[in-house]
């Protein structure tokens, strides 16, 4: 039996994929010979999707490849592997973050935790897990829902691949979690390892410019007042609260003060930040590389697996498209999420410049259909649409990609150099630069 619905979202493809794995890539074998196939009506859900991958017909660099294989290179010489923060994974994919909500910690974000290890990508743990389920003490048998995440992800870890990255948020800046996690013995093989991030938390796309919610018990509600805003909004006849965390205030200068305070503190951890996907999104990427982040995680509108009110869930934040488009050629590590569940949307990403895509939904959906291998499954069929893309596209490693492999059938412009942003833009974002558009969505 199931128990989670992802309404909006193409559950019942994921849901296959992570029952039937690679098969789910093609069409039903069953109908081989007596099946004509072709394009037909797809339901676009945004921005992202609308682009064309187009395939060049000259490929030098598969000419390259074939001197270098002495054969014509198949897609299966396509090389998945990557540096993702400061991390070594085997796919250009890695676990996004599910916070303190229910559905992302309990057993399935275990599960979940321990099929990405296995997978060699790294994990990122949400914001609040301590200030919501508490932290393991001396003498405290308590159970632990970071620690239980943690466990798992490195019982099943291979060596020297993958990584775990612990955000943090204004209340868990007030619980300490960097300085907990940092000293505990259990976070060692991490340290010694190089396998431990930290990720500054400003905010997220389902709800731009708001913190984490969560819905409550009325008990619950009471023990966790103390550190959140707790509100009858939802039920006030009923046992019902929402739980509210707040969103923090950055400036710029507020953002290269917490990354320098982060790799002084915490010097053996790699230095993550998030944002949501505000109008001044290019303008916060290059602060933060520039202030030494090792990773900036955009999270487009499209993105969110926890709680949010319906009208930031449809109206609030640029899409991940526009969000890749304004920042352009990326100065760091980019890693986006939002609606990445299969391998034709994280390629169109991929192109515009991000390192890596995020699963959120997705893996907690797969996961919820089979607790032991579902994410695997569904790694492994976005990796072989990944690796036959990319080889269509005459290259052979993700980071070769990039927007000259993508047509945008409404005109969309193709920017080559960020930052870009639109003369109508947020201002504080910085001077805008040319915007270049080509209607055949050559990059020149």
């Amino acid at each position: 039996m199931t128990s989670l619905g992802a309404p909006g979202f193409p559950e019942r493809e994921i849901r296959a994929r992570a029952r039937n794995g690679t098969a789910e890539v093609f069409p039903d074998p069953a109908t081989y010979g007596t099946r004509l196939y072709g394009s037909g009506p797809t339901a676009v859900a945004d921005g992202l999707d609308r682009a064309r991958i187009v395939p060049p017909v000259f490929m030098p660099q598969r000419l390259e490849k074939l001197i270098d294989l002495a054969r014509e290179p198949e897609f299966t010489d396509v090389d998945l592997g990557s540096r993702v923060g400061g991390f070594t994974t085997r796919l250009p994919l890695y676990l996004s973050a599910f916070g303190s909500t229910r559905a992302g910690s309990g057993d399935l974000a275990v599960q979940a935790s321990r099929q990405a290890a296995r997978l060699g990508i790294p994990m990122v743990i949400g914001e609040n897990m301590i200030p919501v389920h508490g932290y393991r003490r001396a003498g405290d048998a308590t159970r632990s829902a970071l620690l239980s995440r943690v466990e798992a992800y490195l019982d099943a870890a291979p060596d020297g691949v993958g990584g775990v990255v612990v955000q943090q948020s204004t209340e868990d800046a007030d619980s300490e979690v960097w300085n907990l996690l940092y000293s505990d013995p259990a976070f060692r093989p991490l340290l010694e390892s190089g396998r431990l991030a930290f990720e500054l938390k400003t905010g997220q796309g389902a709800k731009p410019g708001l913190g984490g919610m969560t819905v409550v018990d009325r008990a619950e509600a009471e023990l966790l007042a103390r550190r959140f805003t707790v509100s009858d909004v939802l039920d006030p006849a009923g046992g019902r609260r929402l739980r509210c965390a707040t969103p923090g205030t950055f400036t710029d200068e507020i953002l290269r003060q917490q990354l320098r305070f982060m790799r002084n503190n915490f010097p053996k951890a790699r230095t993550w930040v998030k944002f949501h996907p505000g109008r001044d999104i290019a303008h916060a990427a290059r602060t933060a590389w520039s202030a030494g982040a090792d990773a900036v995680t955009v999270d487009g509108a499209e993105g969110g697996t926890g709680w949010a009110p319906g009208v930031f869930l449809d109206h609030v934040g640029l899409p991940l498209a526009e969000c890749l488009r304004r920042i352009g050629r990326p100065d760091g590590c980019l890693l986006a999420t939002g609606g990445m569940w299969e391998g034709g949307r994280a390629v169109r990403a991929l192109a515009l410049g991000a390192t890596a895509v995020g699963l959120g939904r997705a893996a907690l959906v797969a996961v919820d259909e089979d607790p032991e291998h579902g994410l695997e499954r569904l790694a492994d069929s976005i990796a072989l649409e990944l690796r036959l893309l990319v080889s269509a596209l005459g290259k052979y490693t993700v980071a070769a990609l990039g927007p000259e492999d993508l047509w945008w059938p409404d005109g969309t412009p193709s920017y080559a150099d960020g930052p870009t942003v639109p003369a109508h833009a947020d201002l504080a974002a910085g001077p805008a630069r040319p915007v270049v558009t080509d209607p055949a969505g050559a990059t020149p």
